[in-house]
């Protein structure tokens, strides 16, 4: 079936038996704050229109999403047939055909990788928590080590995608924010710009890359950081939880074919 108008479709020379999405608020059956396509099943929605927007997604990509139970650590988990939903981890990965790694935000990064080679496909979800994780090591590492010990991905030759998330001009976060990523990059201090006391806008998208990069990973897409991308500045097409604070999530998603 047609994806509905408005859903993201990355642009980026993955190879040709992957697919990818991320969808918006556009082509469900929620009401109220979670117009129209909420999948989180955790966010006070009626369980049967959650149902149905993931029915309807799944019949939309042709594949199976495995929602996870995300909270904001830097664990990844290998996804198959049997995995059911509700599996605890904020990364995932996996080499079965059919199977969607999917994440869901509502102001933090979706990030999906696809393997150069055709095999393998992983996600992750990268609030600034996820992303810092301990001691350097957060859920982006957490993918990028089981992409590479586990399906033998090449990290200098893997594709990512950075889909929507808070923007740097609206993402306000305190001292610890900043400090947590300081400490084990003094150059992600560059991501981090001065708004008030104590206060700064951090760059969600830039600190990603950072992470990325410092594995080896460029070949990078998506979200430049610009208006366009930012889940609070587009309130008629993405939920943001910053933003409203009742709110629906939208999900990235990739899969082989």
């Amino acid at each position: 079936m047609p994806f509905p108008a408005g859903w993201l479709l990355p642009d980026w020379p993955a190879p040709s038996n992957m697919r990818a999405v991320c969808t918006t608020r556009a082509g469900g059956v929620s009401h109220g704050p979670y117009e129209s396509l909420n999948f989180g099943d955790h966010v006070g929605d009626v369980p049967d229109a959650v149902a149905r927007n993931r029915a309807t997604f799944a019949a939309a990509i042709g594949a199976r999403p495995v929602f996870l139970q995300q909270v904001h650590g830097p664990h990844a988990t290998k996804l198959d047939a049997n995995t059911p939903n509700g599996t605890e981890a904020d990364g995932c990965f996996t080499l079965d055909r059919s199977i969607a790694c999917t994440i869901m935000v509502a102001d933090c990064l979706p990030v999906l990788f696809a393997a150069a080679d055709g095999k393998a496909v992983a996600a992750a979800h990268a609030g600034w928590r996820g992303l810092a994780g301990e001691g350097g090591r957060g859920v982006i590492e957490s993918v990028c080590d089981s992409l590479r010990k586990r399906t033998g991905a090449q990290l200098q030759e893997t594709l990512v995608w950075l889909g929507p998330c808070i923007g740097p001009d609206v993402f306000e976060v305190g001292d610890e924010v900043k400090a947590a990523f300081a400490a084990h990059d003094a150059g992600a201090a560059s991501m981090f710009r001065p708004h008030a006391a104590n206060k700064w806008l951090a760059d969600l998208q830039g600190l990603a890359r950072r992470r990325l990069q410092a594995l080896g990973v460029t070949r990078i897409y998506g979200n430049d950081g610009s208006r366009e991308w930012c889940t609070v500045s587009n309130p008629s097409r993405f939920f943001s939880h910053r933003r409203d604070r009742v709110s629906g999530r939208f999900a990235a998603s990739i899969w082989i074919a």
